[in-house]
């Protein structure tokens, strides 16, 4: 058995805040098997590197011997989760739901142990559920208790609207916790509103109230926003192997670290010796050329991770393009003119500007100049696209 230091050491890692952690040293003392509890609902089909950080300690609690319960949310899907939300949002359609959640599962696996996890839809309890049951669970919890957490509070004040569905969502989300017997919730610190609820619903049915365990949010290749797909700052856990490295390679040396604490499966002492290494002289793209290799392996394969990092060296270092390079994803529906992607890309201030350079030879597409003031790059294009010797991004089309 592991020892009780070495659980709490691996549980606390990069953990924002532990509530309830007294209840949980007596259970791992008294060698309890817990019940971990992480819900997903279905509302985008792919999921980031950002989503990760909750199921990568999904997988330490599995490899410390824990019964994992992966909730895909396919009921609270159609209400749609209010967190950190100035307006009401609309609901999913059953449609929408079913077809999101079919990708989810092998997402997930990509990360945690199959053999070792339990798949979870709240729809199986929550549709059985009368309106007497609604009405019971609704009445475990005031309107001024909801009216405490930061959103509705600020959306109450300034007027806008709270449609009474939105007050359903943490109620339905806590239950899950009673039909699951779970010991322990994860969810990142924008969930903790809910995760609290859960504590108290499971009181009112008669349950020890679950540990609450909050992630941090991973900010994004910019550093400063959270990972979005809609800010283009994410890296895609199915996306091509080359794209995923020149990703990685983009971050800044600080924020490299945080990506090693919260992405990687490698021991703190390991990451504190790569740190030690850089602080004496170490180049920090090796050290960077690590991190991108076991994501990648553990994302696509070994082999998937050698040959991208061969990819990347042949583009970026021998044609003298700089190693933190940018990536700048947009959307390409339809395909997008080449003038477009430059002001797109944040690489000329116009389209307008972008037709003169074009046009005075100053743009490039590796390394190879641009004379077409026509052409239309589509969807999978990814490629350092430069505008004279300083403004230079690499551009993935999506």
């Amino acid at each position: 058995m592991i020892p009780l230091e070495e659980q709490l050491a691996v549980i606390r890692r990069g953990v924002d805040e532990l509530i309830g952690e007294d209840v949980l040293v007596e259970q791992l003392k008294a060698g309890k098997i817990l019940r971990i509890k992480l819900g997903m609902d279905p509302t985008a089909p792919d999921l980031h590197f950002g989503h990760t950080v909750v199921l990568n300690k999904m997988r330490q609690f599995q490899d410390l011997g824990h019964k994992v319960l992966f909730l895909i949310g396919d009921f609270t899907a159609q209400i749609g989760d209010p967190s950190g939300k100035n307006a009401t949002r609309p609901p999913l359609s059953r449609e929408q739901i079913e077809e999101n959640a079919k990708t989810y599962t092998d997402q997930v696996f990509k990360i945690l142990d199959p053999d070792k996890t339990e798949i979870c839809f709240n729809s199986k309890w929550m549709n059985a559920m009368t309106a007497a049951d609604m009405i019971r669970l609704t009445a475990q919890y005031s309107v001024a208790r909801m009216l405490e957490r930061d959103d509705f509070n600020k959306r109450y004040k300034e007027g806008r609207t709270i449609a009474i569905h939105e007050f359903l969502y943490p109620l339905t989300q806590a239950y899950d916790s009673v039909a699951m017997q779970a010991d322990v919730e994860l969810g990142g610190t924008d969930q903790k509103f809910n995760l609290l609820v859960g504590r108290d619903i499971q009181r009112e049915y008669g349950q020890a109230p679950q540990t609450v365990l909050t992630m941090p949010i991973l900010e994004g290749l910019d550093g400063v926003q959270k990972m979005s797909k809609s800010l283009g700052n994410y890296i895609g856990i199915f996306e091509p192997a080359n794209e995923m490295f020149g990703k990685i390679m983009s971050i800044s040396d600080d924020l490299m670290w945080r990506y090693f604490e919260l992405l990687s499966f490698r021991p703190l002492s390991e990451i504190s010796g790569l740190k030690e290494a850089v602080a004496a002289g170490r180049n920090p793209r090796d050290v960077k050329f690590e991190l991108a290799h076991e994501l990648i392996s553990r994302f696509h394969d070994e082999q998937a991770a050698v040959d991208a990092q061969e990819a990347f060296v042949a583009r970026f270092q021998k044609h003298e393009v700089p190693e933190d390079l940018l990536t700048v994803s947009l959307s390409a529906d339809g395909g997008l003119p080449i003038a477009n992607v430059l002001k797109d890309a944040g690489l000329v201030a116009s389209t307008s500007e972008g037709l003169r350079m074009i046009k005075q030879g100053a743009v490039k597409i590796d390394g190879e100049k641009v004379s077409d003031k026509d052409l239309l790059l589509e969807a999978g294009f990814d490629a350092v696209v430069s505008v004279g010797k300083r403004r230079i991004a690499n551009v993935v089309l999506t």
